[in-house]
C-alpha cells in the first residue's frame, strides 16, 4: 500500500532538505504549489507543511512563506536509545521478557496512527524490559507489518525490538506524547506494582522513508524509571 499523500510530501521536502538540494532558510514550494505537483487538495499539502513545522523541519511566516528551519534546531527534544544499552550503561543487568507475539487486523484508530488501511496486517508485541530482573517498562507495540514484514519472526528476548526496527526501517522522524496515569490492572500485574500506583506512559510513532513504521506505548512505574534529554541549542 503506498503512503498516504501528505506523506508522500513530506518524504519528498525530507529527501531534498537531506541531499542538501534545499539549504537552510530556503524557501520551500507554496501549499498550491505542492498541491499541483502532487495532485492533491490544498488542506493536504498544507497538513504536511504543518506537520514539518511543528517538527522543527521547517519555519513557517504568514505573508513570506515556508523555509527550511535552521538544521541546529532540528534535533529532537528527546533522544530516542535503546533501553538495553541505558541498564547497561548504568552497570545494570538488563534481560526482557516477551509476553506476546501476534498479528492482528488494524481497527480505525490504528489505521489512523500507523497510517494504513482499516483491516491491514499490524504486529503487536508486548515485551517486560527488566533490570536486575525487576520490571521497569511494558512495551506494547504495533508495527506496520508491510513495511516490516519479518518482525513476527524475530526474538525479542535476545534483540530489543528498538534495535532491529533501527536497522531494518532506519528512523527519520518520531512524535512523542508523555502523560502521567495510572495503568490499568493487567499492566500493573505485570509490573509487579500496586494497582493506583502512579506510571509514566510514552506513546511513540516512529517513521521510516517509506511511512509510519510503528507505534510504541511504553508504561514505567514512576518510582523505576525516569526520562532524559538533550536539547541542542
Amino acid at each position: 500500500m503506498a503512503p498516504a499523500k501528505f506523506t508522500q510530501i513530506k518524504q519528498f521536502i525530507f529527501e531534498q532538505i537531506e541531499s542538501g538540494k534545499w539549504a537552510e532558510h530556503q524557501r520551500v514550494p507554496s501549499e498550491n504549489e505542492l498541491a499541483e505537483q502532487f495532485e492533491v487538495s490544498r488542506m493536504t499539502a498544507r497538513r504536511a507543511l504543518q506537520e514539518l513545522t511543528d517538527e522543527g523541519v521547517l519555519n513557517r511566516s504568514k505573508g513570506s512563506g515556508t523555509f527550511v528551519a535552521c538544521l541546529k534546531s532540528q534535533s529532537s527534544l528527546m533522544e530516542i536509545r535503546n533501553i538495553a544499552d541505558e541498564i547497561r550503561e548504568a552497570g545494570h543487568q538488563y534481560t526482557a521478557k516477551v509476553i506476546s507475539l501476534e498479528q492482528i487486523k488494524a481497527n480505525a484508530e490504528l489505521a489512523l496512527e500507523l497510517d494504513i488501511a482499516l483491516g491491514d496486517t499490524v504486529y503487536l508485541s508486548k515485551i517486560l524490559h527488566k533490570q536486575n530482573d525487576v520490571a521497569i517498562q511494558l512495551e506494547q507495540r504495533f508495527v506496520n507489518a508491510a513495511l516490516v514484514s519479518e518482525y513476527i519472526n524475530q526474538d525479542f528476548s535476545v534483540i530489543t525490538s528498538h534495535e532491529y526496527l533501527s536497522k531494518e526501517a532506519p528512523l527519520t522522524e518520531a512524535t512523542h506524547q508523555i502523560e502521567a496515569i495510572i495503568a490499568e490492572a493487567k499492566i500493573s500485574e505485570l509490573l509487579a506494582i500496586e494497582s493506583q500506583q502512579p506510571c509514566l506512559q510514552v506513546k511513540r510513532r516512529t517513521w521510516s522513508r517509506t511511512g509510519v513504521v510503528s507505534l510504541a506505548i511504553l508504561t514505567s512505574p514512576g518510582d523505576k524509571y525516569r526520562l532524559g534529554g538533550h536539547l541542542k541549542l
